[in-house]
């Protein structure tokens, strides 16, 4: 029985595990998705050894970009983006060749592109992960000016007290692709000036639990369209599966 898996430290609810199950299930596929929650990176290892029958893994925070440096070979969009999300294992004898993609960039710019329209030039992006990256990426390869907002002072980034109302007004289509409004801490959301938000503006949360968050929320009582990330990880869930069984 082939074997598939998802990486990465702590491992809560998991949108895969079940996602993939079920289609193997329903398609009659002779495979099994595990979770693999690992302390560290150097843990990849071990699960490679202990499951020879593994195929393919998806990576999950807070290893997408430490993994780079396990693979054997990265795709250029996800060299280009600095993180991988999903793992191709090819085993050639007693060899063992690990290839990175990042199905995010498509899942992600697949899902928010129609809701796009011609006053939307430019984002904030929340937040400076893995995932962050890929967003960044796939606004860009659409046409979008980006910024990101951090907490803390970093090269290339503004400060969440820097985001005014006019800001908000400029950049009107803001991502989140942080943690922040996530289960069980429902109550939170990420610092933003929501009362300057109006029906031109896009607020986009990558997190799907719960259905909509405290960003989502306070975003669409000002008008603003909202949507959470669900449509983006089926979407990638699929791309998943196409790079793991793909010849690239």
């Amino acid at each position: 029985m082939d074997k598939y898996g998802l990486i990465g430290h702590p491992l809560g609810h998991s949108f895969s595990i079940s996602y993939f199950n079920e289609k193997f299930q329903n398609e009659n596929i002779d495979a099994e998705y595990l979770n693999f929650d690992i302390p560290s990176i150097d843990g990849l290892f071990e699960v490679l050894a202990l499951n020879p029958e593994l195929k393919g893994l998806n990576v999950t925070i807070p290893y997408k970009e430490k993994v780079l440096s396990f693979l054997d070979s990265i795709s250029p969009e996800a060299r280009a983006i600095g993180a991988v999300n999903v793992i191709r294992v090819d085993h050639k004898g007693s060899d063992v060749r690990l290839k990175g993609f990042n199905s995010d960039v498509i899942g992600f710019t697949k899902s928010i592109e129609p809701m796009l329209e011609k006053c939307h030039k430019k984002a904030l992006i929340l937040g400076t992960g893995g995932a962050s990256k890929a967003v960044d990426f796939g606004l860009r390869s659409i046409g979008l000016e980006t910024v990101f907002v951090s907490r803390y002072e970093r090269p290339g980034t503004i400060q969440y007290g820097s985001v005014t109302a006019e800001v908000v007004k400029e950049y009107n289509v803001i991502v989140n692709c942080t943690p922040v409004g996530m289960f069980p801490r429902t109550d939170q959301c990420p610092q933003l000036p929501y009362e300057a938000l109006d029906e031109h503006n896009i607020l986009y949360d990558l997190l799907y639990n719960p259905d909509e968050t405290l960003f989502m929320y306070k975003g669409r009582k000002q008008g603003a369209t909202v949507k959470n990330g669900l449509e983006m990880l089926l979407l990638q869930a699929f791309a998943s599966w196409e790079f793991w069984n793909g010849k690239e």
